[in-house]
């Protein structure tokens, strides 16, 4: 016995620790988090989620409360009473009651029973259950849809911090290549081969980007707050990305038509809105099994007891009566209550279904929008990608030609804005073929690989 007590000790913390750690294995330790981490780490701590799920909790107890009215119901009731002024019959005076007035209760009375009922036949209760287990199948599907909400306001977020960076990143490069400019301005002028006037101008251009460099910082900084938010952990939390702006590798169906289709078989809003068609189904069988009869058994077991007072409780007579039978209800006329409830029932089932073909439509919609916004993206970062290099090169020349006394100012400042445009034109389309990714995997159903 002493020996295996170790034994379960160690198990018990082992036991403890693992339910300690994170499910999806991610900390927030100080470490760069990627993009997939972000993610894991939203979908456990999400606040949206948790909704969710509480409405998923919420459909197995609706389900649980639907069988009720098939299940046996048992109840137990007892009372006991104390007489203050007797209950008496009046009679017409005789040799037996002179008086005409007979005494007909007890000082004490004492009532126990057992009631049983259970229904057999009501097909409005059990088109309930089939209503309720649909439902339970519409709250998987909202978790689903809330889901992938998660997952791409998390991703969105993620990827506006990465650019924010890169696009302050770009702007200290900027002003990097102006403050380099400046001094070899200077120094020119102290050789007398630029004016007075190109110092200045070369101060200017530096100063001037002062407050582009402030709204960048504060972009970074707004943008990780929203991140965190998303993700459901502390806006003073110290978190790090380690993630970069990359052209998304993931594949998508080139032709809208099969694109359509994937989302008709994955959109959890599609699915949720079919099971609601079957829900209002079931609805109108139940209303409409209001005109069949409602029979049920029920069963009772009764003990009752009057005693005077001074008498022991064990000495009074309990005497014990027991009865069962069948009850049957049949509506004949309720004044076209049921009738019209089960219109009512079929013009819900109709409306939810006009509700599916709209919104069928609106996803055929979305899908070809996300579709181009995808190749429409790629293209341009093929043209930028291009255009960085000869942007490059025009800078370095007219750097070359500025130091030589060939080229002016204005030239090279022309060639540092067409640099920082191009890159600028490069970084935003890389974003936006990540945002457009993503906003395609959602209208697609697609859910993230865990």
């Amino acid at each position: 016995m002493n020996r295996i007590k170790p034994r379960v000790f160690f198990l018990f913390f082992l036991l403890l620790l693992i339910t300690q750690l994170p499910l999806c294995g991610v900390a927030l330790s100080g470490a760069p988090l990627t993009l997939h981490d972000a993610v894991c780490i939203g979908l456990e701590k999400s606040r949206t989620l948790e909704i969710a799920r509480l409405d998923r909790a919420m459909a197995d107890q609706k389900i649980r409360e639907s069988w009720s009215d098939v299940l046996p119901h048992i109840s137990v009731s007892s009372s006991f009473t104390r007489t203050l002024k007797p209950s008496v019959l009046l009679m017409p005076p005789n040799p037996i009651f002179p008086t005409g007035v007979l005494q007909t209760s007890f000082d004490n009375a004492a009532r126990a029973s057992i009631d049983l009922r259970q229904t057999l036949f009501d097909q409005s209760a059990f088109a309930g259950i089939r209503a309720a287990g649909i439902v339970r199948k519409m709250s998987e599907e909202a978790y689903r849809a809330a889901e992938a909400n998660v997952v791409t306001d998390i991703k969105l977020a993620y990827f506006d911090v990465l650019i924010s960076k890169e696009q302050l990143q770009l702007l200290e490069q900027s002003i990097a290549r102006w403050e380099q400019s400046r001094k070899d301005t200077r120094a020119m002028f102290r050789q007398g081969v630029v004016a007075d006037i190109d110092t200045l101008k070369a101060y200017l251009s530096v100063e001037n980007l002062r407050p582009e460099l402030m709204q960048a910082e504060n972009r970074v900084a707004s943008s990780m707050t929203r991140l965190k938010n998303v993700m459901g952990i502390p806006v003073d939390s110290s978190v790090s990305l380690g993630g970069k702006l990359v052209v998304s590798e993931a594949s998508y169906p080139s032709d809208i038509a099969a694109a359509y289709r994937e989302a008709v078989e994955a959109r959890p809003e599609l699915r949720q809105l079919n099971y609601q068609v079957q829900a209002e189904g079931e609805k109108v069988n139940a209303v409409r099994a209001e005109h069949f009869p409602l029979l049920s058994a029920f069963g009772k077991l009764e003990s009752q007891t009057a005693f005077k007072d001074g008498t022991p409780l064990s000495d009074a007579n309990w005497p014990t009566s027991s009865s069962v039978g069948l009850q049957l209800t049949m509506p004949l006329f309720t004044g076209f209550r049921i009738s019209s409830r089960v219109e009512q029932a079929r013009i819900g089932q109709l409306q939810t279904r006009t509700r599916y073909e709209e919104l069928k439509a609106n996803i055929r919609a979305e899908i070809e929008l996300r579709v181009l916004n995808v190749k429409e993206s790629q293209k341009r970062i093929e043209v930028q990608s291009k255009t960085i290099s000869v942007a490059e090169r025009n800078y370095n020349i007219s750097q070359i030609r500025f130091k030589e006394g060939i080229g002016s100012r204005l030239e090279l400042t022309d060639a540092e804005l067409q640099l920082n445009k191009a890159k600028t034109n490069f970084l935003q389309a890389v974003y936006d073929n990540l945002v457009a990714s993503t906003q395609l995997e959602k209208a697609l159903g697609r859910r993230e690989a865990q």
